[in-house]
């Protein structure tokens, strides 16, 4: 399975003045960035939902079984030596037959991704819905946590002075974006690290959700 690229954003300051907020236009050139050191937490396409059916080989739609998704995605980073991202999640379902009371468990994965593509870790876990009699619907939550060496996860002090020096009307380097230098985006890919979060799912069912 792919997973996909997600941005980052973040909290590493890397303020061309350290006064101004994001997004603002610094009075001495330039516009305020802030980038995260941090892994984000995301939900990689096609990963998001999982159908069941029953029977299991059938994709009619009166065959539909279990309906599932993930949803509120939250994360918390702490730092150290190793920066802790913890995430938190809801699971909603719905299944067609309510007429007794069901249990249903989903297996999700939590990943760390470098760069954008290169999987540093995996993990699986398992999350359990409890549909009483004559409920359509259950909701459960889960977490996913991940460490991320801190040193890996930060700009070297040359590319960071690259980025946040001054430049003004005039200057030579006034029209080079920082960021489109390469040295500059390799470094920043290297040094960026991504959590995602989705069902732990079979290739048909993967292929399901791309297809459908």
């Amino acid at each position: 399975m792919t997973l996909s690229r997600i941005a980052l954003t973040g909290m590493l300051a890397l303020a061309l003045a350290g006064c101004s907020r994001r997004g603002e236009i610094d009075p001495t050139g330039g516009i305020v960035t802030v980038r995260s050191a941090c892994p984000v937490a995301a939900i990689p396409a096609y990963t998001g939902d999982v159908t069941l059916f029953n029977p299991a080989q059938s994709r009619d739609a009166s065959a539909i079984d279990v309906v599932a998704n993930i949803t509120d995605l939250r994360s918390t980073c702490s730092d150290g030596a190793e920066l802790y991202t913890q995430a938190t999640f809801v699971v909603n379902a719905r299944r067609n037959d309510a007429s007794t009371a069901r249990q249903v468990t989903l297996p999700y994965f939590s990943a760390i991704v470098r760069g954008g593509s290169a999987v540093v870790a995996k993990r699986i876990g398992q999350v359990t819905l409890n549909f009483a009699p004559g409920e359509y619907r259950a909701t459960a939550t889960a977490t996913a946590g991940s460490y991320v060496d801190k040193a890996s996860a930060t700009l070297p002090p040359e590319i960071q002075q690259k980025i946040t020096q001054k430049r003004k009307a005039g200057d030579a380097d006034a029209a080079i974006d920082p960021f489109a230098q390469p040295d500059v985006k390799a470094a920043l890919q290297r040094t960026s690290f991504e959590l995602l979060v989705g069902f732990n799912l079979t290739q048909d069912q993967l292929k399901y959700n791309a297809t459908r």
